[in-house]
């Protein structure tokens, strides 16, 4: 993603400034993009968990489950002293180092915290460490701004912030993020800012199982996704804003103004996390919920099973694979601390139930062309919480949930996928022909952005090539918040019956050099988004497709979205936009919808279809 001119706010906001002219993201300079923070050595309140080596049938495990939890996990409690200063070192590590190898994860115990304003920067997440986001209370903010950019929020990726209550200092939190930046199990009292300071260009986002009690003020940000939360009052919109399960969310209107709403989400389950049960981390597991509306946590002790950290192996920067592969076939879990993981073979997820759990965004590169991680046909493995950034070896695949031909039916406790996200280049060269593959039946994916970078270091055309996004083959797949940019051909590709979208956002690649190089044999352009032809069964709701040829703006691009014309197969709400005139759509959806034109960077619309 890049930055894009957004159309005003609505007057219900402050007026967002003209632009002069239309401005993208640029490769940041070296100041920005090569910063490499080193970690924090030897913190008071680093976590850690008892070692435990459970016995089993078959005697002791060879590797041992719990232990430390490694020094960028920075763990505060109401009376740890400068926690202000702690987290402003952090920040400074992190503002601007979109590509560094930096990873945090600051955590505070359940209590009230007064006086702070934790700013976050990228590679950085903040949690609370109680059952409900109410038991640990910050009077202060969460903050997310774009000073490190000119006011330019669109490039705040990587950061998240978690199961915590948050009392605003001036009654309004600002989270001014892009994508990759989830906002999850928070209670806002107050309301809740989405645009920089100076309502500079946005480009989100993603809410789930939050409260804001306040008013939700998106401002410039062009789009965004809420799930099963509760919010006050939500106060414009841009291009695209899609709720479900929403309680407080803005009736449907699209196109104007542009609001998708469904009623409930037809199934989630919420993204486990650590929390404390006395002196003991444990990692929550939230139930399957159907149809559903509002937070899952409002009722006091949330629904669902826990697991000790005893059950998981704590794994560390420089692990190897043949480690980590040992503790999963042992049947231990796996807690990724953050850094960065370099992995000669796939780590592979053969057991029903496994969790695989990032901290900080903890990293995954594949080496030497393989996998990243492989899924079984299994029963309700959660994967949560980290980056998968392919390595200057083409991979074929770098996620693939379940194998090829996968058939079990899986509805009962499906595996979930969240906030796992995917980068080929940008933090130098990197290839996959395809990056995430579902196969597995039922699978939901909830939150994601998978992207082939558009600026940093090993871009290019070929130099970053990857051809496609997400490829869905399974049956009966939910994505709840889907986004994936710039790929060289099909950025989403779905070939399994009854598949479900709610929310897409797509930009196609910038970088195509002519119109030949993206000819999809007759037709000018790989749609963003493409149902198989074989399908008789799909429903998608809230997408939008944007593109920006910067290299060559005189490339056509014949529509947005392809799919086979039939009752079955069902778009509501999509949109198509050229951003200042940098190439142009003849269509929406097949060839259905009138085109974008010239440099006015106003969306194509279609409502339903067919």
């Amino acid at each position: 993603m890049s930055s894009s001119t957004p159309t005003p706010p609505s007057p219900a906001g402050p007026s967002a400034p003209e632009p002069a002219a239309l401005r993208r993201r640029t490769v940041l300079g070296t100041a920005a993009a090569a910063s490499a923070a080193a970690a924090l050595a030897s913190v008071p309140g680093t976590a850690s968990a008892a070692p435990a080596s459970p016995a089993s049938a078959a005697g002791p495990r060879a590797l041992p489950g719990g232990g430390d939890l490694g020094p960028n996990v920075i763990v505060f409690d109401p009376a740890t002293p400068n926690i202000q200063a702690r987290l402003d070192d952090v920040f400074r590590r992190q503002e601007s180092a979109q590509f560094g190898t930096g990873r945090y994860a600051l955590l505070f115990k359940p209590g009230t915290y007064r006086g702070l304003n934790a700013q976050l920067g990228f590679y950085t997440s903040i949690a609370g460490l109680g059952l409900s986001p109410d038991d640990t209370t910050i009077n202060g903010d969460v903050t997310v701004d774009a000073g490190w950019f000119g006011g330019n929020a669109t490039q705040n990726f990587w950061r998240s912030a978690e199961n915590l209550a948050l009392v605003p200092v001036n009654g309004t939190n600002r989270w001014a993020v892009a994508q990759a930046a989830p906002f999850r199990r928070m209670h806002v009292r107050g309301g809740l800012n989405l645009a920089p300071d100076g309502y500079g260009w946005a480009s989100g986002g993603y809410i789930a199982d939050s409260r804001i009690d306040g008013q939700v003020g998106p401002y410039s940000q062009q789009q965004w996704y809420t799930r099963d939360s509760s919010v006050g009052g939500w106060v414009n919109a841009v291009w695209n804003m899609v709720f479900s399960g929403v309680q407080g969310a803005p009736a449907q209107s699209f196109p104007n103004p542009p609001y998708t709403t469904l009623d409930t989400t037809p199934i989630s389950r919420e993204k486990p996390f650590l929390y404390l049960n006395g002196t003991e981390y444990r990692v929550f597991l939230p139930e399957k919920r159907t149809a559903a509306r509002g937070v899952s946590w409002g009722n006091g002790t949330p629904r669902g099973t826990s697991l000790p950290l005893s059950q998981f192996y704590v794994a560390k920067p420089g692990v190897s694979a043949a480690t980590l592969n040992e503790a999963l076939a042992q049947g231990l879990n796996l807690l990724l601390t953050p850094g960065i993981y370099h992995l000669d073979r796939a780590l592979t997820v053969n057991r029903a139930n496994t969790v695989v759990l990032g901290l900080g965004y903890a990293t995954l590169i594949p080496d030497n062309g393989v996998t990243a991680l492989k899924v079984a046909d299994v029963d309700g493995v959660r994967l949560a919480g980290f980056l998968l950034d392919a390595g200057p070896v083409n991979s074929p695949t770098l996620l693939e949930v379940g194998p090829q031909g996968a058939s079990r039916d899986h509805s009962a406790n499906p595996t979930t996928v969240q906030d796992v996200f995917v980068r080929i280049g940008g933090a130098g060269a990197g290839k996959a022909t395809t990056s995430m593959v579902i196969n597995n039946r039922h699978t939901i994916v909830d939150h994601t952005w998978v992207w082939r970078a558009d600026h940093g270091t090993g871009v290019g055309w070929e130099t970053n090539r990857a051809d496609y996004g997400v490829v869905v083959n399974g049956d009966d797949v939910l994505i709840t918040g889907l986004f994936v940019e710039h790929f060289n051909k099909y950025d989403v590709q779905w070939n399994g019956q009854r598949g479900r979208t709610i929310f897409f956002q797509n930009e196609k690649a910038y970088d195509a050099p002519n119109q030949a190089a993206i000819q999809n044999g007759s037709i000018k352009g790989y749609a963003a988004y493409k149902v198989a032809d074989s399908v008789t069964a799909h429903e998608a709701w809230g997408l939008g497709s944007y593109c920006y040829y910067n290299v060559n703006p005189s490339i056509v691009q014949h529509h947005g979205f392809a799919a086979p014309n039939r009752s079955g197969v069902r778009f509501h709400d999509l949109l198509v936009v050229s951003l200042g005139g940098n190439g142009q759509y003849e269509r929406v959806i097949n060839d259905t919808g009138a085109p974008t034109s010239g440099t006015s960077t106003v969306p194509s619309t279609v409502v339903s279809y067919p």
